[in-house]
């Protein structure tokens, strides 16, 4: 409990609007003959039962009621995954979470997935090992069931993923061919596919983060530190910036003073008396640009000078 405590000061310090926990008790997510993954025992250096690694790291149902208030205490929003199946469903509605996260191992599991759509809040859907006709048929799945509130996550399941197996732009197939809110679950390296999600348009993003790579467990070393996950949320919030909108006018900082002095204004291009007729060969566009736009300049070919006139003297109606 003093772990998750501080996991949440460290998400709130990085600037994180949620931070997200696993409820489950080990014997309703696996079997006792559930084999541990590559991954995890190349990551914790041993082999055991998925059932004996995960009960050492599961927390008893009144904790997550703690960690919820802490949230609360901290102005950040608590999610937990439902881990462990309808009970864990059961569990966190107690809680009166404001949305469901669907991990990617529960994408096909309709018997959790009804009880979740049924509660009427809104379900973030991970999508590692999926196919395009299963993010489908499960979103089918929850909106039959009455719940559209629904926003899918790109995701790989592989902890580091390589950066060729990111396939971040399979969000805009997932929006264009589902209909649905996008965003991204990152488990690579670094703040690049953070950025690449971001200027995609994703709607939301998540990632694993730990106080210490180092502690024991499968996924620390795959995961953020404080300090990286700090980063990467700076990353995604100048992104954002840098984006900016749809529209194209000049910004605040380019109005006024600006404009003025980097647009350019009609000037005579040589020493030209009264009388003269004006050709294209007598003008030039020089700075700063609070005479007349060099945009009309051919409105002055073939007028006449009123009065003589000097190199680099800016040109205006009233001289003809």
């Amino acid at each position: 409990m003093d772990l998750a405590f501080k996991l949440v000061d460290a998400a709130k310090e990085a600037g994180a609007d949620a931070v997200k926990f696993q409820t489950f008790k080990a014997e309703n997510v696996v079997i006792p003959r559930g084999k541990m993954v590559g991954y995890q025992i190349k990551n914790i250096g041993q082999e055991k039962s998925q059932l004996e690694m995960i009960r050492k790291i599961e927390l008893k149902d009144k904790d997550f009621g703690k960690i919820n208030e802490y949230c609360k205490k901290k102005e950040i929003i608590f999610l937990s995954t439902p881990h462990g199946g309808k009970q864990s469903v059961d569990m966190l509605a107690s809680l009166r979470m404001p949305a469901y996260k669907i991990a990617s191992g529960d994408l096909t599991n309709y018997i959790m997935l009804e009880k979740i759509a049924k509660l009427g809040k809104p379900v973030i859907l991970s999508t590692g090992m999926a196919t395009l006709k299963e993010i489908r048929n499960t979103v089918a799945y929850l909106q039959s069931k009455g719940n559209d509130q629904i926003i899918v996550l790109q995701c790989t399941t592989s902890y580091p993923c390589p950066a060729d197996e990111a396939n971040v732009r399979s969000m805009l197939t997932i929006a264009q061919k589902v209909n649905v809110l996008v965003g991204y679950s990152d488990h690579t390296l670094g703040n690049e596919a953070a950025i690449a999600a971001t200027t995609l348009g994703a709607m939301m993003y998540e990632c694993h983060f730990t106080l210490d790579k180092k502690l024991p467990g499968p996924d620390h070393i795959a995961s953020a530190s404080p300090q990286e996950l700090k980063s990467r949320i700076k990353a995604i919030r100048i992104t954002e910036k840098i984006l900016g909108n749809w529209q194209k006018e000049p910004t605040k900082s380019e109005t006024g003073e600006m404009l003025e002095t980097m647009r350019k204004s009609v000037v005579a291009a040589h020493r030209m008396k009264k009388g003269h007729i004006i050709s294209t060969n007598d003008l030039e566009a020089k700075r700063p640009g609070d005479g007349l736009s060099p945009v009309y300049f051919e409105k002055l070919i073939g007028l006449v000078l009123k009065r003589n006139i000097k190199k680099n003297e800016q040109l205006l109606i009233s001289h003809f």
